[in-house]
C-alpha cells in the first residue's frame, strides 16, 4: 500500500514520528537509507524505514505464530520520487494471510485500522 504525503519528505518523517508515539506505540527503529547508501559511496533517493509497533498487540500473534515475528513490527518506509513523499506499507491483514493467522482477526483489523489512522496524519 502506498500512499501520497501531503508533508514535505522532513515534515512527513517528522509527523509520523510524532503521531506514532502520541498513539502509545513505540519506535524501535528510523533507519536512514539514503545516508547508509552515501557511506558506501552511493546515492540513493531520500529514503527512511521507520520500525515501530506496539508490544501489546505484535506479541501475541508472535507467541501464536512465530514466522510472523519476520514482519514485526510494521515497518512504514517513506519515500520521495519526483518532488512527491511517498508512505508506503504492507497491511497486516496481508502479512496475516501471508503467514495464515487464524485466530486473531480482531487484532488484525485493529492493526489496520491503527496503520490507516497513522498515514492519515501526513496524506
Amino acid at each position: 500500500m502506498t500512499k501520497t504525503s501531503r508533508l514535505s519528505y522532513a515534515g512527513t518523517i517528522a509527523a509520523l514520528s510524532k503521531t506514532i508515539a502520541d498513539a502509545g506505540n513505540t519506535i524501535f527503529a528510523t533507519i536512514d537509507q539514503c545516508t547508509a547508501a552515501k557511506t558506501a559511496g552511493l546515492t540513493m533517493r531520500p529514503t527512511t524505514l521507520m520500525i515501530f509497533g506496539n508490544p501489546k498487540g505484535g506479541t501475541p500473534l508472535m507467541q501464536a505464530f512465530p514466522l510472523v515475528a519476520l514482519e514485526l513490527p510494521l515497518k512504514l518506509l517513506i519515500w520521495e520520487e519526483d518532488g512527491t513523499v511517498n508512505v508506503s506499507f504492507v497491511p497486516m491483514s496481508e502479512i496475516a494471510a501471508r503467514y495464515s493467522i487464524t485466530g486473531f482477526e480482531a487484532q488484525i483489523s485493529a492493526m489496520d485500522r491503527a496503520i490507516d489512522a497513522l498515514t492519515a496524519s501526513v496524506i
